[in-house]
């Protein structure tokens, strides 16, 4: 049985049984050192990097008693990560032990600060957890190549449950929990870069008792940061123009839509770095300040995409049209700078057809004398 060495992340007990599950019986895991080496945060991530460090002695924990399924788990989930692994020995109750450790590729990170791993606990740990879990149930599903391809959008998803779980007020609506819906099953219905699941569930009703069983099928999204660009001296507002797959599925006969500037919230950034950080990528523009707009979920029978919507204050270009998105996420985006009363006509002709559009006008129609005063 082959015996592994872990100096990471993986020495989290959480997240090193989400990995190993069912295959983690029988496993015998003790505190060890790897002589000669170092671990260092990989430079710009949230996870470790090894190098070769004479007299130096990496902590971790050598697993043994491990069996085929369990070290075909830790390939599937570390193989995402660009990690391979290679023979090392290993000190553990003052016996060396032949072991192996997962390598990055040569070349593939910079070492950066040394690794602490109860800071990674507590600043990063939560959404790996459950990115994990979400990874792992993939496994025997698709290769460990596919997995990095979805690892962005699954850490997104993670990043948006745990935002979801702050709540808001219920002062008027039911204050009643979650915890009283009885979940029977939930499946994915669909997994690549989107994730639709199925939930069998039954939930508490306002005449008292629980629903019958229900199936939903529910659109998992990330949430995402929308801003409308305004220029209160100039008072004009900028959009952006992209080809649309919404309106295009629906049969609309021009499938591509004037919105505000929007992206995804990534993980471990706020929903105003998101908003600031897509201005920039999506219409070149660097913003003055943010005003929040509200918070909200777009689509909420059956989707649990989530907007983070502002205005954002800013010096609008003399240009009417420009070019903008990146090349890199396909984006083929072209930008408006509207006066004010033009981008409200929108609204009356109905060619502003997308709700945070119409929400962030409606906003600044009710906010420009303030904002153009404080200019």
């Amino acid at each position: 049985m082959a015996a592994l060495f872990f100096y990471g992340t993986l020495r989290d007990p959480e997240l090193m049984q989400i990995v190993m599950g069912s295959a983690s019986e029988g496993v015998v895991i003790t505190d060890a050192l790897l002589p000669d080496h170092a671990v260092y945060w990989a430079n710009g991530q949230s996870f470790p990097t090894i190098e070769v460090c004479a007299g130096a002695k990496a902590p971790g924990v050598l697993l043994t008693g491990l069996n085929e399924t369990a070290v075909a788990r830790f390939d599937f989930y570390e193989g995402s990560f660009g990690y391979t692994l290679r023979p090392v020995e290993v000190r553990a109750n003052d016996v060396t032990h032949a072991a192996l450790v997962y390598f990055p590729e040569p070349g593939l990170w910079q070492a950066g600060a040394p690794f602490d791993l109860a800071l990674w606990q507590r600043q990063t740990g939560p959404l790996n957890r459950l990115s994990a879990v979400e990874e792992m149930s993939y496994f025997n599903l698709i290769s460990g190549e596919e997995l990095a391809r979805r690892v962005p959008m699954i850490r997104g998803r993670a990043a948006s449950r745990l935002a979801a779980a702050k709540g808001v007020p219920a002062e008027v609506r039911s204050a009643q929990s979650r915890d009283g819906i009885e979940q029977i099953s939930v499946e994915a219905a669909h997994a690549g870069f989107f994730l639709t699941q199925v939930y069998h569930l039954r939930h508490p009703t306002f005449s008292g008792g629980m629903s019958d069983e229900l199936r939903r099928e529910v659109f998992v999204a990330v949430d995402a940061a929308i801003v409308l660009p305004y220029d209160p001296v100039r008072d004009r507002v900028l959009l952006v123009e992209q080809f649309r797959m919404g309106p295009y599925g629906r049969g609309d006969p021009r499938p591509w839509m004037l919105e505000p500037v929007a992206g995804h919230v990534d993980p471990g950034e706020t929903p105003e770095q998101a908003a600031r950080r897509e201005c920039l990528e999506e219409a070149r523009l660097e913003l003055i300040a943010l005003e929040r707009i509200n918070s909200f979920y777009a689509t909420p029978g059956s989707s649990t995409e989530y907007f983070h919507c502002y205005l954002g204050l800013c010096a609008l270009p003399d240009r009417e049209q420009g070019n903008g998105g990146l090349a890199t996420e396909n984006e083929d985006i072209r930008t408006h700078v509207l006066p004010f009363d033009d981008a409200m006509r929108l609204c009356t002709t109905g060619e502003a057809d997308n709700g945070p559009l119409i929400v962030s006008l409606t906003w600044l129609a009710l906010n420009r004398d303030r904002l153009r005063a404080s200019a």
